[in-house]
This record gives C-alpha cells, sequence and structure tokens, in this order.
C-alpha cells in the first residue's frame, strides 16, 4: 500500500440522466481530468428544493484524479451539467496501491506525454 496517497481524489458527482451521466464521464476522461470514470445507477436521491423534500432517481459518478486537477475537472462537470447545483464533492483516498495511485496521477497529469 501506498504510504502518500493524499493527492489522489475521488469525485463523487450526480446525474440526472444516462445521457448526461456519459456526457460528463467521457469529457472528464477525454481531458485526461479524470484517470477514469465509473458510472453507478440507479441510486435515489432525497434532498431539500425550493422549499419541499423531493426525491429522484441519479446515477452516480466515481471519478478519479488528483488534487491538482479538481478545479479544473469541477469547472467542467458545472458546465456540463443540467443541475443548477449539481453535486460535486472530493475525498482524499487514504491509501491505495503504488501502481494504482501511480496509474492516476500519470493519467492526469499537466506534463507532456512521450
Amino acid at each position: 500500500m501506498s504510504r502518500n496517497a493524499s493527492d489522489c481524489l475521488e469525485v463523487r458527482v450526480t446525474a440526472g440522466s444516462r445521457e448526461e451521466a456519459d456526457r460528463i464521464c467521457a469529457a472528464v476522461v477525454a481531458e485526461r481530468m479524470s484517470a477514469d470514470a465509473q458510472k453507478i445507477w440507479p441510486i435515489t436521491s432525497t434532498y431539500w428544493w425550493d422549499g419541499e423534500i423531493r426525491q429522484a432517481e441519479e446515477w452516480l459518478l466515481l471519478l478519479k484524479t488528483t488534487a491538482e486537477r479538481f478545479g479544473e475537472l469541477s469547472l467542467l462537470v458545472r458546465d456540463l451539467h443540467s443541475y443548477e447545483v449539481p453535486q460535486i464533492v472530493a475525498v482524499p483516498l487514504a491509501a491505495g496501491t503504488d501502481d494504482y495511485l501511480g496509474w492516476i496521477r500519470r493519467e492526469t497529469s499537466l506534463e507532456p506525454r512521450a
């Protein structure tokens, strides 16, 4: 296990449709802002909106990135998202295998690729 995973994040985003989920996942991976993107469906969210408790079926996206890329990733997701206030939260990875964490760092690096 890696002793230093503190720069690696799992970003959790919810989307209202499969099409939106597909569009967001494809864009963040294509732009190398996320090393991978996983989609989980269905999830049910219960939340306050406009003074009412609401419930919606959504897609949960799990995006692997680094702290360095989080700002750009969150801006891109916001641009592509249909929600007025999309869920975009990052959870630091406490630990992981050296090869997996290295892969996340390489795939999202701002350094030019050979």
